[in-house]
């Protein structure tokens, strides 16, 4: 018992740690505190380093420790140690696939007010967009102030689209900023209609994606057994036999790592394939 609920404190700690930008802490935070949260900051990269490296470290040490407190040996836990380390990297590379996707989502509603900013209340488009950027999801809207911070500086709404086209990183967002730019220096330019196909066009992206991912649910369900299963038939096998003695013997180890490496290809492989293809950038300079 005492071992279960180390690994059950280990993998608490390792899910704390592959979620640096915030999401675990305001979870927590928000079953403790009523405050606001912090606002937007941009994270330094050096910082950035440190913590994935300090992640990946105490990752390592804590699925060791829970393999050794299972297995026994050296082998088998220096394995889990080598795969638990790529867990915060996975978690971070998700965390970015989550925000394009939740871009995706955005956008629609985005154009919108742009739409409505520019045809309706004589905004100007520099204007629209920056209003509309105040109301974008958290993980836009610090590349929406940065290019406005551009914006209020040099009055260069070229610059300052390139500032939130490099930030946002998105083949959407590369497609509004150059319609926009278009229209800002060009001029006479129906703004109105080329901002309702880009909604449009956003709008069936979106609505494809969604429904790809909805269609992946259990898939994506049966993929969680992948390592959920054996995990908890390796805690059974403490109880049969001779027990973590026999996970610890040569041939245990040797058939504990082959499993390990088999759970963690078909993890890997069923991830590949699942996965929803991304568009290409086209407007990248």
């Amino acid at each position: 018992m005492t071992g279960v609920l180390f690994i059950g404190a280990g993998a608490l700690g390792v899910w704390l740690l592959a979620t640096p930008d915030g999401d675990a802490s305001k979870t927590l935070r928000r079953l403790v505190s009523s405050k606001p949260p912090a606002p937007l900051t941009a994270p330094r990269p050096t910082s950035r380093v440190v913590a994935s490296t300090l992640a990946g470290a105490v990752a390592a040490a804590a699925g060791g420790a829970g393999a050794w407190t299972l297995f026994g040996g050296i082998a088998a836990p220096a394995l889990v140690a080598l795969f638990s380390a790529a867990i915060p990297p996975c978690a971070a590379s998700q965390r970015r696939r989550q925000r394009t996707a939740n871009s995706w989502q955005a956008w629609p509603r985005l154009l919108a007010e742009i739409r409505v900013g520019v045809a309706h209340r004589g905004q100007s488009i520099p204007a629209a967009l920056f209003a509309a950027g105040a109301h974008a999801p958290p993980e836009m809207r610090l590349a929406f102030s940065e290019a406005a911070r551009t914006w209020s500086l040099s009055t260069d709404f070229e610059a300052s689209l390139r500032v939130l086209k490099a930030s946002l990183a998105d083949p959407t967002a590369d497609a509004v900023c150059e319609t926009l730019l278009a229209a800002h220096q060009i001029g006479g330019v129906r703004v109105d209609v080329r901002l309702r196909a880009l909604a449009e066009a956003a709008q069936a992206e979106a609505a494809a994606r969604s429904d790809a991912r909805a269609k992946q649910a259990g898939a994506r369900f049966a993929r969680s057994f992948v390592a959920l299963v054996p995990a908890f038939m390796s805690v059974i096998g403490l109880s049969i036999g001779s027990g973590r003695q026999a996970y610890a013997s040569p041939d245990g180890q040797l058939l504990v790592m082959l499993s390990v490496l088999a759970v963690a290809g078909c993890w890997l492989w069923a991830g590949r394939i699942m996965a929803v293809p991304l568009r290409q950038r086209v407007f990248v300079q």
